[in-house]
């Protein structure tokens, strides 16, 4: 399973009620790339030589990551977060799945309206070591400026503004239109439209509990 949605669009909050609800384990490509950096895999050493050198990460390292990941889940559900973000590196990981048994069979797409993302961006306060992530709006920590659970401060993100968003999003979705086409040729992906979490979970929530029966 796969989440889309621009910057804001709630992709975090999704992917954690998802994790509640279902029978599922998250598989983050940024985290799993961090951890084989700090465990100095094979692949790892590769990616660390690419980010020493300040290039990005081979779609061919990552996916060789993943695949190591999904291999632990003994053909488990899975959730993939952050991975893949262009047309190249959804073939490159299908190619991939196609040996593995256990292909990428829903693809969600949020569509949440911009105006609301950009508030969000505007509101949102991180606590960086958990990644726990607030909103002053829709979920305000109880104390301002404080991580509700370790009480330590909270830091709001350099580019969580609306210049910075806007040229995100227009990066977004030149990205990421013909990922949703490739994906809805494919007959995977379901878009599920709302201007809060809680108005698209039901939405997506319908659809997994069909998936998992």
């Amino acid at each position: 399973m796969l989440i889309l949605g621009a910057p804001g669009a709630g992709k975090g909050t999704q992917s954690g009620r998802v994790r509640q609800c279902f029978d599922i384990t998250a598989v983050s490509s940024g985290d799993v790339l961090r951890r084989n950096i700090a465990a100095q895999t094979g692949a790892g050493r590769l990616a660390q030589e690419a980010v020493a050198r300040g290039e990005l990460v081979s779609d061919e390292v990552v996916v060789e990551l993943i695949r190591a990941e999904l291999e632990q889940l003994a053909g488990g559900n899975w959730l993939l977060d952050g991975f893949p973000r262009t047309i190249a590196q959804a073939q490159a990981l299908d190619a991939m799945l196609a040996g593995t048994g256990q292909p990428l069979n829903t693809v969600v797409n949020l569509e949440v309206p911009e105006s609301i993302i950009l508030q969000r961006i505007v509101e949102r306060y991180v606590h960086v070591p958990s990644g726990r992530v607030y909103n002053l709006t829709y979920n305000a920590p109880k104390v301002a400026g404080v991580d509700d659970i370790t009480g330590e401060p909270l830091e709001h993100r350099p580019d969580d503004n609306p210049e910075a968003f806007r040229r995100r999003l227009e990066q977004y979705h030149a990205q990421t239109k013909p990922l949703l086409e490739y994906y809805c040729a494919q007959g995977v992906l379901a878009s599920f439209a709302g201007p809060t979490s809680e108005a698209i979970f039901p939405q997506l929530y319908a659809l997994l509990d069909q998936r998992f029966e």
